[in-house]
């Protein structure tokens, strides 16, 4: 996968960065971990500046962030839990996970979101339930743009750091590319196989089906 993430970013530079974290954020498989690795390495190259890399990574996953938040406004609450009720299995997730991720949000909802847009996988996630739970769009904004730009930036700054220190840097990003798809597949697999509905009785019935 490493390979044509190399040859965007050395082809569209910012623009490809942009538009790569912009696809990694609509389709989480997309590893931000070696594109901004890549980028990094290219900037330590001379290719491109680190601050600008850094700053094309956050708007162009900024931009899928936001397309996310607004999506899960226009579906809105009802149609969502059917569609976890019809695919928890597959999705290991049931609605009484979704009504206590509310709770917590009506809390702590802008630190939830900060904090979870340097996680991986939930980086991507998280913008469902910003948008469902009712988290302002200046908060939801302000909020996930300071937890993507820390997570670009150790991401550029070590790929800057290991451009600079090695010249076969290429052979690592691949191993890199590997680890983080077998660790997410594996994660998935080990959340499908360990995976139980929530019992009837611990279920909340203050939002009744739609």
């Amino acid at each position: 996968m490493e390979d044509w993430i190399i040859h965007l970013v050395e082809w569209g530079h910012y623009w490809g960065v942009g538009l790569l974290m912009l696809l990694e954020t609509v389709f989480p498989p997309i590893p931000s971990e070696v594109i901004m690795t890549v980028a990094g390495v290219s900037a330590a190259r001379g290719n491109m500046n680190l601050g600008g890399t850094i700053a094309a990574g956050t708007a162009g996953a900024m931009l899928g962030n936001w397309m996310w938040y607004w999506l899960a406004i226009k579906f809105g609450e009802a149609r969502m839990r059917r569609f976890i009720d019809r695919y928890s299995r597959w999705l290991t997730l049931d609605w009484a996970e979704i009504e206590r991720g509310q709770a917590l949000f009506r809390k702590h909802g802008s630190i939830i979101v900060l904090v979870a847009r340097m996680l991986p996988t939930l980086r991507s996630l998280i913008s469902i339930p910003a948008g469902l739970f009712g988290i302002s769009l200046a908060r939801f904004l302000i909020f996930s743009t300071i937890g993507t730009a820390g997570w670009t930036a150790a991401l550029a700054g070590g790929g800057y750091f290991l451009g600079s220190q090695f010249k076969d840097i290429e052979k690592w990003l691949g191993l890199l590319s590997t680890v983080v798809i077998v660790g997410i597949v594996l994660t998935y697999v080990w959340r499908l196989v360990r995976w139980k509905a929530t019992p009837a009785d611990a279920r909340s019935d203050t939002h009744p089906e739609a």
